[in-house]
């Protein structure tokens, strides 16, 4: 039988659980089976699920049993206040883009793909045999496996011009995500109170990341093409700061993607100060009008540090990225992960590099880049429609977002708050700022579930926001 008839009968246990004293005996699996019509395999099934929930206990030739209560009580950690102390960095509660929602609501505010965006049968294969192989049993390095930092390598070298030398496979080091990448690429850099410059607004994650490394973040405006390269050379100057973490394709949350011309400014603008920038390639298989160009794969003189996740386009559970740094820093940063995570799993790692070396990969992304084409322009559509009072300063060339400005004055958390009494999720723009925003706006992502619901979303993003509007 199905999980679906395990459920079934869980679901009728639970009940009948709840009627019963603890230490009451359940019915034995052969009058399950006659009861619900069911093999023993699924009924076992429903049974497991019974005891990972705390429900009922097996004793080895008795059978199984409702387990008792345990009392409650209410221990006293009011002395960890003290302990502890203030904490280093105040940063608020679970942000938008990871708070997860009911199936009924529309979510619109997650930067996740919907699994039906991603490589599943690759995925499982990929998994399956992983589970089969070395990797399952042994310790990889703690630089990663030789031949997945081979591909990351490789896929640098691709774009890189015949005048500049191309990254090999020693200069990369393997991560458990790009999140964990930019902590530790944070603390071998930017010393506690020294300045990290930042796009404004940027991602939310390295934010934190900074934030919990004790720099001091200083923002640098950055528009449609990239932050002016003149400004970002003053604030080098003035602040003193040896290191800028930037996005150049498919900023998260904008969208917006440089110009090769604007990349080779800030290049130049970083080795004038012997600076490093810090490439955040996080959407690199998120193109949809556009391939990107990695500003890394200009420098061989090792003034680009560059991080790229297949997060996004594998899939979430397989978090595998990578950075690639060249010279003293990939080592600062490999101390650094290795104190921390010592190395990350052989067995997602053999996955990642199973899933993107397979001839499925290439037509998994070209499928991938015409189903983001349908969703962006099905919400941005929607949005025009629906949402007059909002304002799409572009329509990204990538990614999975579209940054909206509300009217001035607009209550944004309000309006967040009166969208989710409606059913749908947005997110708050002001996490994505470093500092006070500028503008209201709102992050809406368009690769997530449901895309025949956006055009209802729109439309109850603006009834809302016409009901919340100034002086109504």
């Amino acid at each position: 039988m199905d999980d679906d008839s395990s459920g079934r009968i869980a679901a009728a246990l639970r009940e009948w659980i709840g009627t019963a004293a603890p230490g009451s005996r359940l019915p034995s699996t052969r009058a399950l089976v006659a009861e619900h019509g069911a093999s023993p395999v699924t009924v076992q099934r429903a049974l497991r699920t019974l005891s990972t929930q705390g429900l009922v206990e097996t004793r080895p030739g008795a059978g199984t049993f409702v387990r008792a209560a345990r009392p409650v009580r209410t221990a006293d950690l009011g002395w960890q206040t003290a302990a502890l102390r203030p904490p280093p960095a105040r940063s608020p509660g679970v942000p938008a883009a990871l708070r997860t929602t009911s199936d009924d609501v529309i979510a619109l505010h997650s930067g996740y793909p919907d699994p039906a965006l991603l490589p599943e049968r690759l995925v499982r294969a990929a998994l399956g045999r992983a589970a089969r192989s070395d990797a399952a049993l042994v310790r990889p390095p703690s630089e990663g496996l030789p031949g997945l930092r081979a591909w990351f390598a490789s896929e640098l070298a691709t774009t890189t011009p015949v005048d500049v030398t191309p990254p090999a496979a020693h200069e990369v080091v393997v991560l458990p995500g790009s999140q964990s990448g930019l902590s530790s690429v944070f603390r071998a850099l930017v010393a506690p109170g020294e300045a990290l410059l930042v796009e404004s607004p940027t991602y939310w994650g390295a934010l934190r990341a900074a934030e919990q490394a004790g720099v001091r973040v200083v923002a640098v405006p950055s528009g449609h093409d990239g932050p002016d390269p003149a400004r970002l050379d003053r604030a080098f100057a003035e602040t003193g700061a040896r290191a800028c973490y930037v996005q150049p394709h498919y900023a998260n949350p904008t969208g917006a993607q440089w110009t090769p011309a604007r990349g080779a400014e800030v290049l130049a603008v970083a080795r004038a100060h012997d600076a490093f920038l810090v490439e955040d390639d996080w959407a690199h298989d998120l193109g949809i009008t556009t391939t990107p160009l990695p500003l890394a794969s200009l420098d061989d003189t090792g003034h680009v540090v560059y991080l790229r996740s297949l997060t996004k386009s594998v899939s979430p559970s397989l978090r595998v990225a990578a950075l690639v740094a060249r010279g003293p820093v990939r080592e600062r940063v490999l101390a650094d992960r290795a104190a921390e995570s010592l190395y990350v799993s052989g067995l997602l790692q053999a996955a990642a590099l199973d899933v993107v070396t397979q001839p499925g990969w290439r037509t998994h992304l070209r499928r991938l880049r015409e189903q983001l084409h349908g969703r962006r322009d099905l919400l941005a559509g929607a949005l025009r429609e629906h949402v007059p009072d909002g304002v799409l300063e572009q329509v990204p060339a990538g990614g999975l977002n579209l940054w909206l400005r509300l009217p001035a004055g607009t209550d944004v958390p309000d309006l967040v708050q009166r969208c989710s009494r409606a059913g749908l999720a947005v997110a708050d723009g002001a996490d994505w700022f470093p500092a006070e925003p500028p503008a209201p706006y709102l992050r809406l992502g368009f690769a997530g579930p449901r895309p025949a619901d956006f055009a209802e979303g729109a439309r109850i993003l603006g009834r809302e926001l016409a009901a919340a509007a100034p002086g109504r």
